[in-house]
Parts: structure tokens; C-alpha cells; sequence
């Protein structure tokens, strides 16, 4: 190492406290390793900072809005400015709204549910399935996967132009991938929406962890994400964004909260005046723990700084790329070319191996925890192996035995959390893999590939 890159490196900062970071796990070769969690894009591991947070307000915890007691009060207040924080956090418009839900796929469908009647939606084939499916009642044109972030622009101008300028329009895009980590041109994707009249959704699912995300600077609609992600456990997620869609329509759900009178008609029947608030769609006894948890966390990654966060991410992809860039077998997959802007998300395959073989021997030899399989995006890991993006398959592994080939990848993905360490375990771990093989036997049960016994 250079005395320049040495200097660098003692600038960054350090990795977040995070939960997990000591934890051991088995050797199937002996001995015990502690865990190297690579697999944040799917579930990030909780910031110390949140569970602290959580586990200070567990004794005063209580109902939300309709109860008296001061436990209530204050648990109510801190549901609120949790909305508050969030709605800080991601940049919002003075009249935008905070919904809070259960994930991005709810969010998404949730948005899905409250689209005027005739609209159009307009996603691309490369998105998660929770930005790519919840469409089922709207007319929806499916965008071939682009190769370059202009060409992602201009093939949405294209298919913009071709629709009903009068009628209302939704485009749905991903902020990062979760199956290549590369960045997409959002700025550039809500002018063109704009221009031609559509309003646009932004899943920000992988970029909210990475990078910030200001809805009035990106001049996006609407921006999804899950606490899960964003270092904060306990299953809540965002739907932020313009109001009058989702005060226009039906309750989400329809219950306790969402209304505001009910009372019986003359007739038997039951007549509802619903809330005009968020609260019009957060039915129920909201996951008050989970909320807070993604404003705590919101919070912390604010105080941190993106730029500190972002330098360090950086400093571990270049690791991570160069190290997978060494072992001639590895192919990382990629739209926009291998040096397009990405976050910590890297997904690739191995020549010669079977994927879920490949991480299997990474977590029973190495204590190494990544992904492997589709991804919850069929279509776009299958035209980045060069198969049909139209053919079905499976999301987890393949059912393919080690050795055989199989048309799925290999993820790793890191974040704030992350230490040198884990980075550069994994990717001697490649190295040695590839270069001596397995160091253990192992089969395939249930459809994943494990340690034989």
C-alpha cells in the first residue's frame, strides 16, 4: 500500500456499531470465525444506535392516538415525530405526506391501490418484483433493460410519447439496483416523466441505506423504502410523497384509524368519513417500535454523514472489485459497464460453479453470509446471463447439484456497518475457492445446496 492510499484509508470513518459485529458461527472444517455479514441488500443488520433507542422507550410503550394515559400520550407523540423525522430525512414538500407501512413491497402497493382510474404505468423489466408487480390493475408497459443510463432516459422518452397525453401516468423505477448496486439516473428520469405529463415513483430501497435521498432535489413524486434495510428492524417501511392521489381514493385498508366518523344510515347501511391525513391509510395498531426504529435510524446515518458513509462504502466496493477483478473465473454482472457509479451491492458469477454451491462453501468454510439465486428480479439477472429475461424461475437456489451449472448469481452486498475485515475475507475466500476447490462435501436438500454430513 502506498503511503497516499494509507493516508486515505486512516481518513475514512469508521464502520458503524452495528448489531451482530462480534457473533461467532461454526467451521464445518473446525473452530468457529465470527460472522462476516455480507448480504445487506436483502436484510441490513440493526445499528447499535436504533436498539438502544428501542430498548430506552420498550418501558414507556403504549397505544397510539385513542388512548388517555400518559404511556399513550407519549408514545403517540413519538409516533408523530417519527413522521416528523422521516419526512426531514428524505427532503419532503410541506404538503407531502408520510405513510407508514410494513415494507417497500406494501408501499408500492399501497400506491398501486390509490392510482386514478386509466392510468398507465410505465417499469422497467430490470426492477425488484416489489416495483414490478403490484401493477395488476393499471395498464402497465413493461421497458426493455437498458445498457446505458441514457439509453434507460431515452427509452422511457420513447415510450412516453407514444401514450394518451391526457390521461394520468406513473413511472416506477429503482434508485439503485439490488442485483448490480449501479446507480440509475433518476434526476434525468423525473424530467423526462414530467415532460410528458406522468408523475414518477422512486423504490429507493437500496439507495436510502447508501446515499441521501431528497425528494425536491431528484424532483420525484413519490420515494418507497423498508426499515429493514436502513439498519431498523421490527418490519415497518415509507411511503412518502404528493398527497392528492392518496387522499382521492379508498382507504388501503379499511378499519380503525383510517376513519374519522361512522355512523349507521336509515337504511342498515353504514356511512364512513375517512381521515384526509396519513392516517387514511394506516389502519390498525400501527408498529409504533418499528417507526421509531427507522427514525432513530434515520437519524443516525444523518449525523454520521453521507459523505463520511458514502467515502467508506467506496473504499470497500474498490476492494471488492478489484479482488473479484484478480480471479479470471469471476464474472461480475453489470448494465452500465464496470465502471458505472454503484453501492455496496455486487453480484456475479463463478465459472465452473453451481451459485448455491459456491455460497454454501462461503458461509460452512469461510463464516461468510451472502445471496444467492435471482434476487426477487427474474428477469433482469436472466438477461445479465444472457438467457430469456421471459422465461420463469425460482427465487432462492437453483435446484441444480454443486458442480452443475445454473442459470443464477452470487450477491454480496455491505454497508455502514461493514469492517475491512469481512471484505477481505471474502475476497480471499473467492480467490481460494476457485483457485483449490471446495474443502468439503456438500448436497443438495430442499433446493439448496448444504454441507454434506
Amino acid at each position: 500500500m502506498s503511503v497516499s492510499t494509507a493516508a486515505a484509508d486512516q481518513s475514512l470513518c469508521t464502520p458503524l456499531p452495528v448489531l451482530g459485529r462480534d457473533v461467532t458461527v461454526p467451521l464445518v472444517t473446525g473452530g468457529e470465525v465470527t460472522y462476516a455479514a455480507l448480504d445487506y441488500a436483502a436484510s441490513a443488520p440493526a445499528l447499535q444506535r436504533v436498539w438502544d433507542d428501542v430498548a430506552a422507550y420498550a418501558p414507556y410503550y403504549g397505544s397510539v392516538h385513542r388512548g388517555a394515559g400518559y404511556l399513550s400520550q407519549l408514545s403517540t407523540d413519538l409516533f408523530e415525530n417519527s413522521r416528523v423525522t422521516v419526512a426531514e430525512f428524505l427532503g419532503c414538500r410541506a404538503d407531502d405526506q408520510v405513510i407508514f407501512t410494513r415494507s417497500t413491497t406494501d408501499s408500492l402497493n399501497l400506491l398501486a391501490a390509490v392510482l386514478p382510474a386509466d392510468c398507465e404505468v410505465f417499469v422497467f423489466e430490470t426492477e425488484h418484483h416489489a416495483s414490478l408487480l403490484p401493477w395488476r390493475d393499471a395498464r402497465v408497459t413493461y421497458l426493455n433493460a437498458p445498457r446505458t443510463p441514457d439509453e434507460a432516459v431515452q427509452t422511457l422518452e420513447s415510450a412516453l410519447a407514444e401514450r394518451d397525453p391526457y390521461g394520468p401516468a406513473l413511472v416506477c423505477v429503482t434508485g439503485a439496483s439490488n442485483v448490480t448496486g449501479e446507480l440509475w439516473p433518476v434526476r434525468e428520469l423525473a424530467a423526462a416523466a414530467h415532460a410528458h405529463g406522468a408523475r414518477i415513483v422512486l423504490d429507493a430501497a437500496q439507495l436510502a441505506p447508501h446515499h441521501p435521498v431528497d425528494i425536491q432535489d431528484l424532483d420525484v413524486d413519490w420515494v418507497a423504502f423498508s426499515g429493514h434495510k436502513l439498519y431498523a428492524p421490527f418490519g415497518s417501511g415509507v411511503l412518502a410523497g404528493r398527497a392528492d392521489w392518496l387522499q382521492a381514493s379508498e382507504p388501503y385498508l379499511a378499519g380503525g384509524g383510517a376513519s374519522r366518523k361512522v355512523a349507521r344510515r336509515a337504511d342498515g347501511g353504514v356511512d364512513v368519513e375517512w381521515h384526509d391525513s396519513a392516517a387514511r391509510h394506516e389502519a390498525g395498531s400501527p408498529n409504533v417500535i418499528g417507526v421509531y426504529s427507522i427514525a432513530s435510524a434515520c437519524k443516525a446515518l444523518t449525523e454520521a454523514g453521507f459523505d463520511s458513509l458514502v467515502a467508506r462504502e467506496q473504499h470497500l466496493i474498490g476492494k471488492v472489485c478489484d479482488g473479484l477483478a484478480a480471479v479470471p473465473e469471476v464474472k461480475v454482472l453489470s448494465l452500465f459497464g464496470d465502471d458505472a457509479p454503484r453501492v455496496g451491492v455486487i453480484s456475479f458469477v463463478v465459472d465452473g460453479w453451481n451459485s448455491s454451491h459456491f455460497a454454501a462453501a462461503l458461509s460452512a468454510e469461510y463464516g461468510i453470509g451472502v445471496r444467492d439465486g435471482l434476487f426477487c428480479a427474474h428477469p433482469l439477472v436472466r438477461t445479465l446471463l444472457g438467457s430469456d429475461p421471459q422465461s420463469q424461475g425460482e427465487c432462492g437456489a437453483p435446484e441444480a447439484a454443486p458442480g452443475e451449472k445454473s442459470l443464477n448469481a452470487i450477491r454480496v452486498s455491505f454497508g455502514a456497518g461493514t469492517p475491512d475485515e469481512h471484505v477481505e475475507r471474502f475476497v480471499r475466500a473467492v480467490t481460494e475457492l476457485v483457485r483449490d476447490g471446495a474443502r468439503w462435501n456438500y448436497r443438495t436438500e430442499d433446493g439448496r445446496c448444504v454441507p454434506a454430513v
